[in-house]
């Protein structure tokens, strides 16, 4: 829908006098700026203006061929009917399998629901286990839908805020003293977006000893966990022993290790009373995720991870010349990032505000960044390098100028 379209409906509904009023809870949310920034570089772009984007956290890799034959596969062995709301049993069974093998977790597929993306997995347990008066503990930076969810789930985000100097990580004292009597869920987001940061397994362990002593839920969102850089190691919190274990849920999914974005993919792992929930809830929402979309899925789990290999070896080198571009430009600190594809520079000496920077960048000079405003900190920039060398060298040429024009 246009811009356009949206303005002349709205002139029809005051035209006519009717109205309706928004629910009270839409109010409260704030929409995607990271979706809004790419949707305005995409159409800058659309008009011939030549824009450098480091906005969207996409992989600009094709989905690899062994998962697109797969869905093919199913497609033509007519896979496209309706299926069961928490997922393919055989996805399951290979998401189950994956988390044993890989993060230690032991989960089986009863313990699992596949969601339309990673995004739905955290959305149907924040519905399934929140109510009005709940507290979910959120450390700043954020990924920007974390809050929005919660407030959608009627329950109340207390906003935990770390520092550069911390390398944006929350200690366990932060995590100890934001809990009250009526926390009930802790996100735990590594490798971080929008950092870049992996809390090492000595953090993780030491996290983990608050929850259990604290007795309150921690939901971890592992989207990132393959891409990590320079031997870095990724500790799922729940594989930390059995205590901890029982108060984890996991959110995860093949967008950004597979580059199946536009597939919509996600899991959630938890309890099977949680997970019976949230099926529940998808029942009365998404129903199934696209069926022949799934067993692409099963062919990235149960096939080679070579894919996964190319795509980090080539994520390595652009985060090679991004950070040292970065940390060469007068009034940027940047720290060193160990996962994902994100960089998460301090703007603080430039004396703008993250969101004039990101708008003046974006006007003068064609770059797109997102606001560190939209993550919960409004002296940093979010860079996403999940795009070729060529933008990334030409993009930092500009932002460069800019930095040298203020």
């Amino acid at each position: 829908m246009g811009l356009g379209y949206v303005r002349a409906e709205q002139a029809h509904v005051g035209a006519t006098g009717v109205s309706m009023k928004l629910a009270a809870r839409v109010e409260q949310v704030s929409p995607s700026m990271t979706l809004a920034i790419d949707a305005k570089a995409k159409a800058m772009k659309a008009d011939g203006i030549d824009v450098c984007s480091f906005s969207a956290g996409e992989p600009d890799f094709d989905t690899p061929a062994h998962i697109v034959a797969a869905a093919q596969t199913a497609l033509a062995e007519g896979k496209t009917r309706y299926g069961p709301a928490a997922g393919e049993p055989k996805l399951r069974e290979a998401i189950a399998q994956k988390l044993q093998r890989d993060n230690s977790l032991c989960y089986g597929a009863d313990n699992i629901a596949v969601t339309n993306g990673g995004k739905q997995s955290l959305f149907n347990l924040m519905l399934a286990v929140l109510e009005p008066g709940d507290e979910v503990i959120v450390p700043a930076p954020y990924w920007v839908s974390y809050p929005e969810m919660v407030k959608l789930a009627g329950a109340t985000p207390v906003i935990v805020p770390t520092t550069l100097e911390n390398q944006f990580k929350i200690t366990p004292e932060q995590l100890r003293q934001a809990v009250t009597p009526h926390t009930k869920l802790f996100i735990f987001n590594s490798p971080s977006n929008p950092t870049g940061m992996v809390y090492t397994p000595d953090e993780v362990r030491a996290i983990a000893q608050v929850i259990v002593e604290q007795n309150i839920w921690v939901v971890a969102d592992e989207i990132y966990e393959k891409i990590l850089y320079g031997g870095v190691e990724h500790l799922s919190v729940g594989a930390v022993g059995p205590e901890i274990y029982e108060r984890t849920i996991v959110s995860s999914g093949f967008a950004k290790t597979y580059a199946m974005t536009g597939w919509r993919i996600g899991f959630l792992a938890a309890p099977a009373p949680i997970i019976k929930a949230a099926a529940k809830i998808q029942g009365h929402s998404t129903s199934n995720v696209c069926t022949f979309s799934q067993y692409g899925a099963i062919a990235a789990y149960e096939n080679s991870q070579d894919c996964v290999t190319t795509m980090l070896s080539a994520f390595a080198e652009r985060r090679r010349f991004m950070l040292h571009s970065l940390q060469s430009m007068p009034g940027l600190s940047c720290p060193t990032p160990n996962g994902a594809f994100y960089m998460f520079p301090s703007i603080r000496d430039t004396g703008l505000s993250s969101l004039e920077f990101a708008e003046r960048l974006l006007d003068y000079y064609q770059v797109a960044v997102i606001p560190g405003i939209a993550f919960g900190i409004n002296d940093c920039i979010r860079l996403s390098y999940a795009t070729d060398l060529e933008t990334i060298k030409v993009g930092m040429e500009r932002l460069s100028k800019f930095l040298h024009s203020l």
